[in-house]
């Protein structure tokens, strides 16, 4: 259940009003008996307090189908950015809900809600009056971990090595050596948080703004209920359109349940991508490594520091899904993306069965273009999309911006 806050005996009276405001929210907020409560603190942004941006941690139990933990009640963290009034003048109306869906590495909350200047992509979008959530699925960030993934010797040998003298004394043997998750596992997760989002905030359908992995998992999940989705801004989608439609004959298959990733890895995977002197802010990059470090804890222990996320198998994001595929769908493809070709990208546009479908080449920017210095293009084309469903007045065709 939502908790009221303390407020102390005496405030002065800019404090009492905050208070008051958080507790009427909080009232405004309160959840069905069952689940979890969320617990709110606000975010003070600018002078009105219907315009206080405030940050909501919702733990939504869910019954997992992680291989590794199948039939276990697993914690699917969401985090929900919302502008105070949006909420106080009376909910979130049809068409203003939308959750955000992290790709392979980066939980996210790290990757959309960026705690410095303007690169929250989140608290852009709920100054805008959306609602939007961002999720953690199973094995990321602030949900819960797989048994597996908290023994560093479940790394390969070659993985292990930055790991001794800390926390390991020597290399270990695998004790499970098997994909982490898979993409029906990560549905499973995305499916309560949708139905979870529609019923707190009385909707019918969501959006969904997905980045990277997050385009299969998004997608496929949109294909398979259509019903319940308004529209997508995909960027930078994983796309094989001769992958399998269905599930392998062995899941989840052999190899190592999870990987680790260190600032140095993490800052050397950006820095490749780099194809223009100002593309992004060096200051940056320490932010969001702190963020991800916070959002695990114990990888934070782990030899230098690393971030943990599983391995997970994907299917049902082919030439024939996408077919199928009507949601309005705006995809981005940074110019310098070197983990996603922006081919594939384009190739994607063209495969989509969608009639409104636009594809974004933006300039200057990588694989994350929402921490490149031109974010702000890509801020404001996802709330056009979202908002009317075109980019720069275009319902279809291609665009390009940033350069």
């Amino acid at each position: 259940m939502a908790r009221t806050p303390r407020v102390p005996a005496a405030l002065p009276p800019a404090a009492a009003l905050h208070a008051a405001l958080a507790a009427a929210l909080l009232a405004a907020l309160a959840l069905p008996a069952g689940r979890l409560g969320a617990q709110a603190h606000a975010l003070r942004e600018t002078a009105d307090d219907a315009e206080t941006i405030l940050t909501l941690d919702h733990y939504l139990p869910v019954r997992s189908t992680v291989p590794a933990m199948a039939g276990e009640t697993a914690q699917i963290y969401l985090r929900e950015r919302v502008r105070a009034g949006t909420i106080l003048r009376g909910g979130v109306p049809e068409g203003r809900v939308v959750i955000f869906v992290h790709g392979a590495g980066t939980p996210g909350a790290v990757g959309f809600d960026v705690p410095w200047q303007d690169y929250s992509w989140m608290a852009f979008l709920a100054r805008a009056g959306f609602d939007v959530f961002a999720l953690d699925f199973t094995g990321y960030g602030r949900s819960t971990r797989p048994w597996p993934m908290n023994d560093p010797c479940n790394l390969p040998a070659e993985g292990q090595a930055a790991f001794v003298p800390t926390p390991l004394a020597s290399p270990c043997p695998q004790v499970h050596a098997q994909a982490m998750t898979t993409i029906a596992s990560d549905w499973n997760d995305l499916g309560a948080a949708v139905d979870y989002v529609r019923r707190i905030r009385g909707v019918e359908r969501v959006s969904f703004v997905a980045w990277s992995l997050g385009g299969p998992r998004a997608g496929g999940w949109a294909a398979k209920n259509p019903a319940k989705v308004d529209r997508l801004v995909l960027l930078a989608p994983a796309y094989n359109p001769d992958g399998p439609r269905e599930a392998p004959a062995t899941v989840p298959g052999p190899g190592a349940p999870f990987n680790t990733q260190s600032y140095d890895e993490f800052s050397a995977n950006w820095r490749r991508q780099l194809g223009c002197p100002d593309q992004a802010d060096p200051a940056l990059g320490p932010v969001i490594w702190s963020e991800m470090l916070r959002s695990d804890p114990v990888g934070a222990t782990w030899g230098p520091g690393v971030r943990r996320a599983p391995r997970t198998t994907t299917w049902g994001w082919n030439r024939s899904v996408v077919a199928n595929l009507r949601a309005p769908t705006l995809l981005v493809a940074g110019a310098h993306d070197k983990q996603v070709a922006p081919e594939r990208v384009r190739e994607l546009h063209a495969d989509l069965g969608a009639t409104d479908k636009v594809f974004l080449d933006l300039g200057c920017a990588s694989h994350s273009a929402m921490w490149d210095r031109n974010h702000g293009l890509l801020f404001q084309a996802s709330l056009e999309w979202l908002t009317s469903g075109t980019v720069e007045g275009a319902r279809e065709g291609t665009l390009r911006l940033g350069y």
